[in-house]
């Protein structure tokens, strides 16, 4: 469970981008957070995984308060969280399986780091989890030679070869063209309905975070302004969310799309 309890952060210059944040999310939700640009909805997944650390309140998870781990704690908390990027953070050059594989480099010994190698188990718990988001034919095919889509599919395998219980994705389908958007958005309500995986997504695309996700959380001016089911949103909750700008917010994000 993540809980934010009073929860600020406050930039070094001055900008609060999150205050007065309480929370809960239970272990298996797929939550899709909404809102303006800069409204805080970076920062607020963010904060889970010590990406940023609030200046205020608490952030437990499991009842551990993670803004007091240090180093190693901090390390190992990680690890039980994956995190997607709309950019992919891929290697490029080098194959799909070796940047899955990645994800194993901080259990490995100094002598298996240094040399790259891996065990037999790693090696398999990578092509499992290719497996799962339908790329395994990809595994020894460089990275640059895949589609955007593909790309981030292998994104999802090396955070899922990491067992996690909860990922966040940061814009994940921002870069993508809308057939292939829906297809990773599948694939992540798939992981999170299969292996009970909390999936907590920042998302621009209203209509896709309203059809994917269990719950919405709509945040303005680093306030969460709208939290419940995303059968309960109206148009009156989007335009407390926009600020009466969620025709407009739209529009662009289809002027956007329209030159994936």
């Amino acid at each position: 469970m993540i809980e934010f309890i009073n929860a600020e952060k406050t930039y070094p210059n001055g900008t609060k981008a999150l205050q007065d944040i309480n929370l809960k999310i239970d272990q298996g939700e797929f939550v899709g957070v909404i809102g303006l640009s800069g409204a805080g909805k970076s920062t607020l997944i963010r904060c889970v995984n010590r990406m940023h650390d609030i200046t205020g309140g608490q952030l437990m998870v499991d009842n551990v308060d993670i803004s007091k781990l240090k180093g190693k704690q901090v390390r190992k908390f990680r690890r039980r969280i994956g995190m997607i990027f709309q950019s992919f953070n891929l290697v490029t050059r080098t194959t799909v399986m070796k940047n899955v594989l990645v994800s194993f480099v901080p259990d490995l010994s100094f002598l298996r780091k240094l040399f790259g190698v891996y065990t037999k188990e790693q090696k398999v718990k990578a092509l499992e989890a290719l497996d799962k988001v339908g790329i395994l034919d990809k595994a020894f095919i460089r990275v640059d030679q895949l589609s955007g889509g593909q790309q981030q599919r292998v994104a999802l395998a090396r955070t899922l070869a990491q067992n996690p219980d909860i990922i966040l994705a940061d814009e994940p389908i921002a870069s993508l063209d809308p057939i292939t958007a829906r297809q990773v958005m599948d694939d992540f309500k798939r992981i999170n309905k299969d292996m009970n995986i909390s999936v907590i997504i920042n998302i621009h695309h209203v209509e896709v975070a309203l059809e994917y996700a269990d719950r919405i959380i709509g945040v303005r001016k680093g306030e969460i302004v709208f939290d419940g089911p995303s059968a309960k949103v109206t148009q009156d909750v989007l335009d407390e969310i926009y600020g009466g700008r969620v025709e407009e917010f739209k529009a662009s994000r289809e002027e956007s799309d329209s030159h994936v």
